[in-house]
C-alpha cells in the first residue's frame, strides 16, 4: 500500500515525527523512562477502559479497575458468553491501539488539541472514580481495593495534569501532548502484544493474559489470538497513518490550534464477595 504525504499533513507530520523522535529516545537515555511514566499509566487506563467498556457494551457489568505502580492493570466483570468474554478481552490492547490512531485522526481532521486533552482527561477521571472507587465500594470486591489508593491518585493526577495543559498551555504545547499521547498508545499497544505473543508460546511459562482468557473461552491457542491481535492492531495503525497522510477535506475547528508550525490476564474465579462470578482482565508490566 502505497503512501503520500499531502502538503497541508505535513505541519501536523512534522509534530507526530518529533513526538514519535522523542518517545523512542527516552527508552535509551538512562533514566529517562522516568518522564514516560505517567503516559504509560495513562496507556493502562485506556487498556482496563476498554474492557470496561467493552464488558458493559455486551450487557455486563464492571466490578472494579485498578493501575498497579508498575503500569499494570486488571479489570473484574462479570462474566458473559462466549462472544462477550471475546470482545472483553481483545477491547484491552485493540481499544488501546485503537485510541491512540483515533488521536492520530482528531489531529488531521483539525479537532482543537485542547478539547481532545479535555476529553482525554474525562475519560481518565471517570473510569477512576466509577470503576476505580465507587463499583468496588458497592460490589463488596474487598480484594481488588488493595490497588485503590494508588489508582485514585494516579487517575486524579493524570487527569488534573491533562486539563492544566489544555487549560493553560499554548495551543503548540497542547497539540504536541496530543502527537505523544498518540504514539504512546501505539508503542506501548504494539509491546504489550510483543510480549504477550512471547507468553503465549507453548514453552513459556503459564501466565495469565488476555489471550489466555480467549483461550479459555474458544479453545483456540492464545498463540493464536495473539497474532490476530497483532495483526488487527497493525490494520487499524495502517489505516489511521493512511487518513493521516491524506489531504484534508474538511475542519471541525482552525487549523491553527493543530499545528506545531503555527500559533496478567486471566479468567480466574476469584474469592471476592459478590452474587455473580466474575472475570478478571490483566495488563502485565
Amino acid at each position: 500500500m502505497k503512501y503520500q504525504l499531502s502538503n497541508d499533513a505535513r505541519p501536523q507530520a512534522m509534530t507526530l515525527l518529533l513526538a514519535a523522535i522523542l518517545s523512542i529516545a527516552l527508552w535509551f537515555i538512562p533514566f529517562a523512562e522516568i518522564s514516560s511514566y505517567p503516559f504509560r499509566i495513562f496507556v493502562t487506563f485506556i487498556h482496563e477502559g476498554g474492557h470496561a467498556i467493552a464488558a458493559l457494551l455486551t450487557g455486563n457489568s464492571v466490578q472494579s479497575l485498578s493501575i498497579a505502580m508498575n503500569g499494570s492493570g486488571e479489570t473484574y466483570t462479570t462474566q458473559g458468553g462466549m462472544f462477550s468474554q471475546m470482545l472483553v478481552s481483545s477491547a484491552g490492547y485493540l481499544g488501546a491501539m485503537t485510541y491512540g490512531a483515533l488521536l492520530l485522526v482528531l489531529i488531521r481532521r483539525s479537532v482543537a488539541a485542547r478539547l481532545v486533552l479535555v476529553g482525554s482527561a474525562a475519560i481518565v477521571f471517570a473510569l477512576t472514580t466509577i470503576f476505580g472507587v465507587i463499583k468496588p465500594i458497592i460490589a463488596g470486591t474487598w480484594g481488588s481495593l488493595g490497588g485503590l489508593p494508588f489508582t485514585l491518585v494516579a487517575g486524579l493526577l493524570i487527569s488534573v495534569g491533562l486539563f492544566a495543559v489544555a487549560r493553560f498551555a499554548s495551543a503548540r504545547v497542547a497539540t504536541f501532548l496530543v502527537s505523544f499521547l498518540a504514539v504512546q498508545c501505539v508503542l506501548n499497544a504494539l509491546l504489550d502484544l510483543k510480549t504477550v505473543f512471547f507468553l503465549s508460546s507453548p514453552f513459556a511459562t503459564t501466565v495469565p493474559t488476555d489471550a489466555v482468557n480467549m483461550a479459555n473461552a474458544t479453545g483456540v491457542p492464545a498463540l493464536i489470538w495473539s497474532v490476530l491481535w497483532i495483526a488487527t492492531s497493525v490494520l487499524i495503525l495502517a489505516v489511521a497513518v493512511r487518513q493521516y497522510m491524506g489531504s484534508r477535506r474538511s475542519s471541525l475547528v482552525a487549523a491553527s490550534d493543530l499545528a506545531l508550525s503555527s500559533g496478567p490476564n486471566a479468567f480466574s474465579m476469584p474469592a471476592l464477595p459478590s452474587a455473580s462470578a466474575q472475570v478478571r482482565y490483566d495488563k502485565s508490566a
